[in-house]
């Protein structure tokens, strides 16, 4: 049996139930709403319903990562069990919390000289980081050491792929990435836009598309255009969503038409807090694995 454990930031927006299923472990970022802080625990302590409801109602949210200390406190039970750790964190595209683990990772090495700590940056996010996560674990469970796994996990996070698409640009706005009156008309025509993750783990809008029913089309396209063996593709895909479950529905009932080799149904899963925090209700995001992103 592997003497390490594989663990992750709670923004890989799948289920405390699946975390413990797979034997992964995480670590919870926090968010304020309307001046109160909250763990982000995977819908544990606020229902994700009654959080995109308040968000819808007007409540303002703002968003902290996992701090130094705070991962100092996480990873040593874990040393002093003897267990080495594998830890991937939120892309550090979109958020600062790698240099926070790496920091942590480092005091520690020198406390348990002895023991691996490995940060791995996934340039991932929400259920394409669970997914990776899942792969992770399936790799554990066949054997591999934490060297071997650790390599593999830099060696294929790029080919790990994230687009999302937006049917309400309230929140968009709200937080600056994009303007009031592109907002409200964009609102007004049903503009949705379409992005990706790119090979920084940054987040890029790629088209302006008009009408939910185009984007769900032109998601499920972008995901035959990408994915490992294209039409034949048969690994996992998961989708996560912000309130808008019919929404990721069509699009894995699409997919799961135009992929018959599948592993399995699409996983639907909900966008947590924090990630939610920043595009609010109405976000759809598609996972699955495919070729490099070059950009």
């Amino acid at each position: 049996m592997n003497n390490y454990i594989i663990s992750c930031c709670s923004t890989a927006d799948l289920t405390a139930e699946h975390f413990s299923r797979r034997n992964i472990n995480f670590i919870c970022f926090h968010y304020e709403m309307d001046g109160v802080q909250y763990p982000d625990d995977l819908g544990q302590t606020m229902p994700f319903d009654k959080f995109y409801q308040a968000m819808t109602d007007g409540a303002d949210t703002k968003t902290s990562q996992v701090n130094t200390e705070e991962f100092i406190d996480y990873f040593t039970p874990f040393l002093e069990e003897g267990k080495d750790i594998l830890h991937l964190t939120l892309s550090s595209g979109l958020s600062g919390v790698y240099s926070a683990a790496t920091t942590a990772a480092s005091e520690l090495s020198e406390k348990y000289p002895d023991r691996k700590i490995y940060i791995v940056d996934s340039l991932a996010a929400s259920s394409g980081f669970g997914l990776f996560m899942d792969a992770l674990a399936n790799r554990r469970d066949a054997g591999m050491s934490i060297d071997e796994l650790k390599n593999w996990a830099e060696e294929n996070k790029l080919l790990l792929h994230h687009w999302f698409f937006s049917t309400d640009l309230t929140f968009f706005v709200k937080g600056g990435r994009v303007s009031r009156s592109s907002g409200f008309v964009g609102n007004l025509l049903g503009i949705c836009p379409l992005l990706n993750v790119n090979n920084e783990g940054k987040l890029i809008p790629r088209a302006k598309i008009r009408t939910k029913k185009r984007v769900i089309v032109e998601i499920v396209k972008r995901m035959e255009e990408h994915a490992q063996d294209l039409l034949n593709y048969s690994g996992k895909c998961y989708i996560s969503h912000s309130a808008c479950y019919e929404d990721a529905r069509a699009v894995a009932d699409l997919i799961e038409e135009r992929f018959p080799n599948l592993d399995g149904k699409v996983l639907i899963n909900n966008i947590g807090t924090t990630i939610g925090s920043h595009t609010g209700p109405g976000t759809v995001a598609l996972f699955f694995w495919g070729d490099k992103r070059e950009a």
